[in-house]
């Protein structure tokens, strides 16, 4: 199970998944994108994709999903908790509506979803649940309040759930996106090209200058450390953080 899996890392995480063999359900809120999602990697791939639409932040729409997804396959080995970022901006700029949202995006979903997930996977065996975060887990990025403060309670739960499901056979890792070249740091290079009255590429030559890599990472790259810790060849991994970073991360 892939969700925010329309585009962006979502999207390419299934892609690779699929490419390996894997039976892949994808979710996203946005109907006709999912549905594009699913027709564009099955006909890359040859796999047969299962998508729904699904608004991560309702328990109803998670538990349609994996019940589908449990019909179709006969149950779920691998985990990806996905969803897109909440608005940028200062932290006193939001008020405590903005705040619940970020939480049910962000961190309640994951917890709905490896809620469902975990009995599926200790009756099959085992499994591997992947939780996506954020570089600002370990450096907080500038006008990126909600998602800083709230990924780092998924980075939290990443670590907690590695240990309580270990003895399940079930690994827990989380995997740390520097700067990947997306649809959403897109999003982000034009609101501060604005805050900061300059051009959107001379703001991404400023961030670019930051990056030990001096670039953008890609899509695929991410997605096959997802691929890596989802399989077989991470199979004594649990508890992790892996960074793919370009090296932006400066703490040891």
């Amino acid at each position: 199970m892939v969700a925010g899996a329309s585009r962006g890392l979502g999207y390419a995480v299934a892609r690779a998944l699929a490419k390996e063999g894997v039976r892949v359900s994808i979710s996203s809120r946005n109907a006709d994108a999912i549905v594009g999602a699913k027709a564009r990697i099955e006909q890359e791939t040859g796999a047969s994709v299962l998508a729904m639409p699904v608004d991560v932040r309702s328990a109803d729409g998670i538990a349609r999903w994996f019940e589908s997804t449990a019909e179709n396959f006969g149950g779920v080995d691998l985990l990806y908790p996905n969803a897109g970022g909440p608005p940028p901006g200062p932290t006193l700029k939001f008020d405590d509506a903005a705040w619940q949202n970020a939480f049910e995006l962000l961190l309640l979903s994951a917890i709905r979803m490896i809620r469902l997930a975990v009995p599926s996977m200790a009756a099959r065996g085992g499994g591997s649940i992947v939780l996506p975060t954020s570089s600002s887990v370990k450096e907080p990025i500038a006008n990126l309040s909600l998602s800083t403060v709230i990924r780092t309670s998924v980075s939290a739960l990443s670590k907690t759930l590695a240990l309580e499901l270990a003895s399940q056979n079930i690994r827990v890792n989380q995997l740390i996106p520097g700067r990947i070249h997306t649809d959403r740091v897109e999003e982000i290079d034009l609101e501060n090209s604005k805050r900061a009255g300059i051009s959107q590429e001379d703001q991404r030559k400023r961030i670019w200058a930051t990056i030990p890599m001096g670039r953008y990472g890609d899509p695929d790259g991410f997605a096959a450390a997802a691929v890596f810790l989802f399989s077989n060849a991470g199979s004594y991994i649990t508890g992790a953080t892996l960074q793919v970073d370009g090296g932006l991360i400066r703490g040891i």
